[in-house]
């Protein structure tokens, strides 16, 4: 498999706008982790309110605040909090796209914490605009900082939602703009393209090298989908087979 696309897919299926049930969501990724599926898989996706009905499965746990106790758990590999502070785990620290510049970057760097940006929502303002999110990603990896995003990257392009009008990022969009950051271009119209051939080629273009340092940088995403990723990769050939 590409290495650009091993443990992309952070399972985040209680969240909206699938919201499932908790029992159905861990059987499912359960479901994955034993199929043909399971590189392409990050860890579960778990608000902490929910962590002790959780067992088995690789857990990234969401923190309400930055301050919330994290509850010891054997499984926990990851934490997700507003502005968090180092912990004994891999701990990212969610901050607004438009508020990302050298000096939190560097504060985040110093204290050995990732960064999480939010990609999307229920709300059009929730969407950052390409120029925004260029910033930020340019940022991160000019900074050498590893991130993961959340929400509104189900659809491997950008595109305009017809139900909703909502503009979304597209992930293969993502990993293109942050190999090009690495090789010092800008990135913003790359963000912006919705050519998805044009893209997926760009994306097929990466070589090992270049993929290593993109994932160095792009760890993952949450969806709360992983069929609809999926299906984008094998849409664009981006897949050797379908491991569904």
């Amino acid at each position: 498999m590409n290495p650009l696309f091993t443990a992309l897919f952070d399972d985040a299926a209680l969240f909206p706008p699938a919201s499932m049930g908790l029992p159905e969501a861990l059987a499912a990724h359960r479901a994955r982790r034993d199929s043909a599926l399971a590189p392409l898989l990050g860890p579960f996706v778990c608000p902490v309110s929910r962590l002790g009905e959780v067992t088995g499965v690789r857990v990234a746990v969401v923190l309400p605040t930055a301050d919330t106790p994290v509850p010891h758990h054997p499984s926990i590999v990851a934490v997700e909090a507003p502005e968090a502070v180092p912990g004994p785990v891999t701990t990212y620290s969610e901050l607004p796209c438009a508020e990302i510049d050298a000096i939190r970057l560097a504060a985040l760097r110093a204290a050995g914490l990732r960064l999480k940006l939010r990609t999307g929502g229920v709300r059009a303002e929730m969407f950052p605009s390409e120029d925004v999110l260029a910033r930020a990603l340019w940022n991160a990896v000019r900074g050498g900082i590893a991130f993961k995003l959340t929400a509104g990257l189900h659809d491997p392009i950008r595109h305009r939602d017809p139900v909703t009008g909502f503009e979304h990022h597209g992930f293969l969009n993502v990993l293109l703009a942050t190999a090009r950051a690495l090789q010092g271009y800008d990135i913003q119209r790359t963000l912006a393209d919705q050519d998805g051939e044009r893209v997926a080629a760009g994306v097929a273009g990466i070589d090992e090298v270049l993929a290593k340092a993109v994932r160095h940088h792009f760890i993952s995403f949450g969806t709360c989908s992983v069929t609809e990723p999926v299906d984008g990769l094998l849409r664009y050939r981006l897949l050797p087979e379908d491991p569904r």
